[in-house]
């Protein structure tokens, strides 16, 4: 008789979680922008997808008794030419989750796409689209529409940087999501590219957003430290010292950038963790800033 009890709260937990995660496709067939209209698969190697054939947002609902009403957009990282192809076992996803923070996890297109008109801007529309989304659904999903942010690694702390920064609205399509807003209300970036300024920019990142012989018009339009101005939100920048796959100048320079403009911004650099940070398993003192994430966010009153 116990082990049926513990088998059926266990079911019972098991459909609890189930029920409080969906994928969600962002566009609907043949209203997709920026599109030539190509049938394309996802396409996985090693555990990555180096192709998306549907853009989407993944929705990951905290508990009803835990939710804090707060909610988080994750951009994963890859260099602009892959994703993580397994979202549901995301560490991130799960350490705000589990906190009672609402998580959601974005699958853009990768400018590397052949059915792209315009690549560069790809991952900006679907990452705009899917703030949309969380926002057109708020209420639903008891999420507090002044507390929803968004939080990127590496290419995809670009990704999340260009949605605070630029102001262009590239995802309108002429339906019911259009009236709503996309832009974050705090930014989390860890170890994010900034600058494609050759100094210091992750040559990766650069060529494939935008190409291998960009104008300067161009590298100054999506170096996002150019893009700040007083209208951009409250963030937060995490890096290591001896990160050399994305200098920590990219954080240095954007922490500069805000603080010039009048942002509240925090910057924390920590001396070992290379280029990988993550939420668990970080050396030293790096093992701090998860935690220094939370109380930077109680500190901002998103969670109250």
């Amino acid at each position: 008789m116990k082990s049926r009890i513990i088998f059926l709260t266990a079911l019972i937990c098991f459909v609890s979680f189930l029920s409080a995660q969906e994928m969600i496709p962002l566009w609907k067939k043949g209203k997709m922008p920026n599109s030539k209209g190509l049938e394309l698969q996802d396409s996985i190697a090693h555990e990555r997808l180096y192709q998306v054939g549907e853009p989407r947002v993944y929705a990951f609902l905290a508990d009803k008794d835990k939710n804090t009403g707060a909610a988080v957009l994750v951009v994963p990282g890859g260099g602009y030419v892959r994703l993580p192809s397994d979202y549901y076992n995301d560490a991130t996803m799960k350490f705000y989750r589990d906190r009672g923070i609402n998580a959601f996890i974005v699958c853009h297109r990768l400018p590397t796409s052949p059915d792209l008109i315009q690549p560069e801007i790809a991952p900006l529309q679907d990452i705009q689209r899917a703030m949309r989304i969380i926002y057109a659904n708020a209420e639903k999903w008891n999420i507090d529409p002044s507390r929803i942010g968004i939080q990127g690694t590496s290419a995809g702390g670009h990704g999340a940087s260009t949605l605070g920064t630029h102001k262009n609205n590239v995802s309108e399509i002429g339906d019911k999501y259009d009236k709503f807003s996309y832009k974050p209300a705090f930014m989390i970036l860890i170890s994010p590219v900034i600058s494609f300024d050759l100094d210091i920019a992750h040559k990766g990142s650069r060529e494939n957003l935008i190409g291998k012989n960009p104008t300067e018009e161009k590298v100054k339009q999506y170096s996002n430290e150019n893009r700040v101005t007083k209208d951009t939100p409250p963030t937060l920048l995490i890096h290591a010292d001896n990160d050399r796959a994305v200098v920590p100048q990219n954080s240095i320079r954007f922490y500069e950038a805000l603080n010039k403009a009048g942002v509240s911004a925090s910057i924390h650099i920590f001396p070992s963790g290379g280029h990988q940070l993550n939420v668990r398993n970080n050396p030293g003192t790096a093992a701090m800033w998860p935690e220094i994430a939370l109380n930077w966010l109680k500190e901002k009153e998103i969670i109250k």
